[in-house]
């Protein structure tokens, strides 16, 4: 994409002051991302400009529909409550002809974001301060999407986290073994059949209606909170494309899945690989700051197994993208998804050994909140 192009991109949204500089930003791994700086009256404004990946995100006007009405909500409440902290929530521009997103003449979609100033991301939780602080927002993302008007959001990508649906595809594939390597990993396959029957736990919950659907992020990683640079408090939640309705355990499961691990994921020496519960702990203070009011008393309850439940499908999806040849996840060395599948499975195993003081701590959490 030369500069010319990311020019006549931009042009087609409503941009506040003159174009002065356009280039590559971050290193996402998804969608291509680029930075806007445009010269105002009032000083110098920045904006970023993304293309969307319309192969992960195959229906890019539903998924902007989706992050419209969720900032949209977030940034009206706020103006209520603390305008400061309103005029600091992402905004979708809009083009000349209404639209929150720009279709080129070669079917690629583009849209533009306001830039969130004196904020960073953190790609790593530097301290128990940041996973707590991190837990908060992403609770306090829910929070403030309890109460979102009209239909529910469009699912982006369906059935992310169907865990049942994760297994079946997982025997698929193994049923098939096209590269020969199930004898090569025999004993994490055995695993997933012992463990089979954790699947459809938090299903059935909300089959009984002991647990609802939210309004969810689902991917909650660090790195998808923004910090102020000064007062290291949570500013806004950032990477909305997987917006849409899930659990809210999905999303705090998928936190201790990748905060909580006191190794790498792909991390060949197992030895190394524990559930930290002092991290675990964090993460359940700042979750429950901002959602203790409104959880069911199941959802508190299974906040321990869904950590448990969320690693398990994910080590499900290596093994079976390993078998499969490695045709989704990157890999950078022979037996990649192999190595990722095995940290996962110790994960699993050291948060059953570690279970019960879980529970404890969730339980000790929200009686002193109560």
């Amino acid at each position: 994409m030369t500069e010319h192009d990311l020019r006549l991109i931009a042009s087609q949204f409503c941009l506040d002051g003159c174009l002065i500089d356009a280039g590559p930003l971050g290193s996402g791994h998804i969608n291509d991302t680029y930075g806007l700086a445009c010269r105002t009256e009032h000083g110098m404004r920045r904006y970023v400009l993304q293309r969307i990946n319309h192969h992960v995100f195959t229906d890019p006007p539903a998924m902007m529909d989706n992050i419209r009405r969720v900032t949209e909500h977030i940034r009206s409440k706020l103006d209520t409550e603390d305008k400061d902290l309103a005029s600091r929530q992402l905004t979708v521009l809009d083009t000349h002809d209404g639209a929150g997103y720009f279709n080129d003449s070669q079917g690629n979609y583009w849209r533009v974001y306001n830039r969130v100033e004196n904020a960073v991301t953190y790609d790593t939780l530097e301290s128990l301060a940041l996973a707590e602080e991190t837990s908060r927002m992403f609770g306090w993302f829910q929070q403030m999407l309890t109460d979102l008007p009209g239909a529910p959001l469009h699912e982006t990508i369906v059935d992310f986290h169907t865990t049942p649906k994760r297994l079946k595809a997982f025997m698929d594939v193994l049923t098939r073994d096209p590269h020969n390597r199930a004898a090569q990993c025999s004993e994490e396959i055995e695993f997933v059949h012992q463990h089979a029957e954790i699947c459809p736990g938090l299903l059935n919950h909300l089959d009984k209606s002991e647990i609802p659907l939210r309004t969810t992020h689902n991917d909650t990683k660090v790195n998808n909170i923004m910090i102020d640079e000064r007062t290291h408090t949570g500013v806004c939640v950032i990477d909305l494309d997987t917006v849409m309705p899930g659990l809210s355990l999905y999303d705090f499961g998928d936190m201790v899945r990748t905060a909580t691990c006191s190794a790498e994921e792909d991390q060949r020496d197992l030895s190394k690989v524990s559930m930290r519960i002092d991290m675990f702990e964090a993460l359940v203070k700042g979750f429950a700051r901002s959602t203790h009011n409104f959880l069911t008393p199941a959802e508190k309850k299974l906040l321990a197994f869904s950590g448990k439940l969320i690693t398990f499908e994910q080590m499900i999806r290596f093994l079976a993208d390993h078998l499969a040849g490695d045709v989704y996840y990157k890999i950078h060395r022979p037996d990649h998804n192999l190595d990722r599948a095995r940290t996962q499975m110790k994960l699993v195993q050291s948060i059953t050994a570690q279970e019960e003081r879980m529970n404890a701590l969730v339980d000790s959490v929200f009686e002193q909140l109560a």
